[in-house]
């Protein structure tokens, strides 16, 4: 799928956007109000929902296809607790060569279908010394060191301002809601702290690593960022949560393993669904 070049045709990709809006909305009996986007080796999740109606990405019109195994690619309309819900099984990512508009094109189709809330998860590495692997980090800030904004290019002013506020890109009281969730639910291993996106695939070196603790961040992925930049562009409220897979000391690095990576993300994965299921049962009184 080639998306038009946005500096020199907008017009074509808010076209294509639209245009994907209208199929599924003619396909979807009601409109979710809240995006789930499931990330490496936690498509399970998507188990918990009460499925309406499930699309494979390939079906849809202008969808990215995922080509990581680890990502089924499906969209899934449902309902978590009677609370109408998206479910985006398996992501796109940069380093498949995708631009980030176009990894971020389903939050931007599913915005217009009248979504108001992103919770998204993924699986990350530990940068921070005090982690341990198996936790549940909720994001509170990042850094994004993609090097590419999916905003960059002509504004649509009814998709989103010129200048989005990033002041809190992950919504407090979606932070707060989802650390009473875990005291609720008695998970001893949920943390807060700030996810660095690079753009990969190569993993981090020693120098890396050490560089990336020193600016400050607590874990570092491959994903999330740029559906975060067009949920909040779109005024979506944001819930970020990653599964820290594995955590390295460049003083004493140890290999990193994509096996190893997914295998604690399937481990951890009933944790984190019971923190979801808890979490959007209180959506309706915050959002």
């Amino acid at each position: 799928m080639e998306f038009p070049n946005l500096l020199e045709d907008g017009e074509s990709f808010r076209q294509m956007v639209e245009g994907c809006a209208a199929f599924l909305r003619e396909r979807f009996p009601f409109a979710p109000q809240t995006i789930l986007q499931l990330g490496t080796g936690l498509g399970s999740l998507a188990e918990r929902i009460v499925p309406t109606l499930s699309i494979p990405y390939a079906d849809i019109p202008h969808f990215p296809r995922s080509t990581v195994a680890s990502h089924q690619g499906n969209l899934i309309l449902g309902h978590v607790g009677g609370h109408p819900i998206a479910v985006l099984q398996g992501r796109f990512h940069f380093y498949e060569g995708y631009s980030t508009r176009e990894v971020s094109f389903p939050i931007r189709v599913l915005s217009l279908l009248g979504a108001r809330t992103l919770l998204l998860t993924n699986a990350a590495g530990g940068l921070n010394p005090l982690f341990l692997p198996g936790s549940i980090m909720v994001i509170d800030d990042h850094l994004n060191f993609l090097g590419e904004n999916p905003l960059r290019g002509p504004n649509v002013d009814s998709w989103g301002p010129r200048f989005p506020d990033l002041s809190h890109p992950y919504h407090p009281a979606l932070i707060k809601t989802a650390l009473d969730c875990a005291h609720r639910c008695g998970l001893k291993n949920v943390i807060t702290g700030v996810y660095v996106c690079i753009p990969g695939p190569s993993l981090e070196t020693r120098a890396e690593t050490r560089w990336l603790r020193d600016c400050g961040a607590d874990a570092v992925g491959m994903s999330s960022i740029p559906e975060v930049l067009v949920a909040v562009h779109a005024g979506l409220q944001v819930l970020g949560l990653s599964v820290v897979s594995n955590v390295n000391n460049p003083d004493c690095f140890q290999p990193i393993l994509l096996e190893e990576i997914i295998d604690t993300a399937a481990k951890t994965a009933p944790q984190l669904e019971q923190l979801i299921v808890e979490i959007i049962d209180r959506f309706p009184k915050i959002v």
